[in-house]
């Protein structure tokens, strides 16, 4: 997922500790990396036409319907890694319970456009769509209680799920 270069300098303020994960929130996702990147692959590229429909991907910008290879979604995960450290983005793996299979993902960038502080955006595979509404519900709280946005753009769930 690309995102623009907009507004990432002081995207969270100095002395910020960034959150590793929602561990409170009942859910244990860790910073995303190339680590993770065949599992990944693996779980978002069975899932292309879920995503696209999952609230706040409706562009269609990400994933690419032709999807990627491997090498690519290295080069992907390798770049999330480097804002992650650079503070210039967050980007999160779910992990299912005591394994490393990727149940899905949540990035944490600066916002886009004026009247919010960061853009919001989460998926989780084809296979565990019930998980979508609970991640959600629990991503919000975990911006609402560990980070420092007040104004947060973050795609509504619907009732009865996707």
């Amino acid at each position: 997922m690309v995102y623009d270069d907009r507004s990432r300098e002081g995207f969270v303020p100095e002395g910020f500790v960034n959150p590793r994960g929602t561990e409170h929130a009942g859910l244990p996702p860790g910073s995303l990396g190339p680590k993770h990147n065949a599992a990944d692959h693996g779980a978002w590229s069975a899932s292309i036409e879920h995503i696209q429909v999952t609230p706040g991907f409706h562009r269609g910008d990400w994933p690419p319907r032709e999807g990627m290879t491997l090498e690519e979604n290295l080069a992907d995960l390798e770049r999330h890694a480097r804002d992650f450290a650079e503070r210039a983005g967050f980007t999160y793996t779910v992990l299912a319970p005591d394994t490393d299979d990727v149940l899905g993902c949540v990035y944490i960038y600066p916002a886009r456009e004026q009247g919010h502080d960061a853009d919001v955006r989460s998926w989780v595979r084809a296979t565990v769509p019930e998980l979508d509404r609970e991640l959600h519900a629990a991503v919000s709280r975990w911006l609402a209680d560990a980070w420092p946005f007040p104004v947060v753009k973050y795609a509504d769930r619907a009732e009865g799920g996707l």
